[in-house]
């Protein structure tokens, strides 16, 4: 039996057909995208945003990118990732909001994940099983007591890199290269 069979049922491109794609999640609010007064601002500041109840945290529809996201996961799909997000969200409509972002600022095309039901991100996340997890540090809401890969099963964490970025921070100082972000 494979290991994908023993890690509850979870079959990879390369155990069935040899293929070896990297998959690559990224957490989408305060990682890939933000809310549009975070424009111009600092990531403190926009972190302070967060904390005050800032009016455009609550307008998913108008969410724009953090820094190069874009231009980044962009590099990476050329190379053979597979790009997939991660939604806060846990209704359909909303995530709906989320893929109109990404479309109309041109990310990569993915599949977008939630929570459903009384899921958790770790769930999803292990439901997926990506290669790489990028997420922010959850500074504006909880710290890690919110992020997803510190709850993901210790058998399933060996199977995921973990990177963290700083909420807001974006993720253009991550290298282009998706061998070298494997040894981030």
């Amino acid at each position: 039996m494979g290991a994908g069979r023993e890690l509850g049922g979870y079959l990879s491109l390369m155990e069935i057909f040899g293929i070896s794609m990297m998959k690559i999640m990224i957490f989408l609010h305060g990682t890939a995208i933000m809310h549009r007064n975070g424009l111009n601002r600092t990531r403190e500041e926009r972190v302070k945003q967060v904390l005050d109840g800032e009016e455009s945290l609550y307008d998913f529809a108008a969410y724009i990118p953090v820094g190069n996201v874009v231009r980044k996961l962009q590099a990476w799909k050329q190379q053979g990732a597979e790009i997939v997000y991660l939604s806060s969200h846990k209704k359909d409509e909303d995530v709906e909001k989320d893929k109109v972002v990404l479309r109309n600022y041109g990310f990569p095309d993915g599949r977008v994940f939630f929570r459903h039901g009384g899921e958790r991100y770790n769930e999803t996340a292990e439901r997926v099983l990506p290669d790489i997890l990028i997420e922010d540090d959850c500074e504006s809401i909880g710290g890690e007591k919110d992020m997803t890969y510190p709850h993901i099963k210790p058998e399933l964490k060996v199977r995921i890199k973990s990177i963290v970025v700083k909420e807001f921070g974006g993720i253009d100082h991550l290298p282009d290269d998706i061998s070298a972000l494997r040894r981030c």
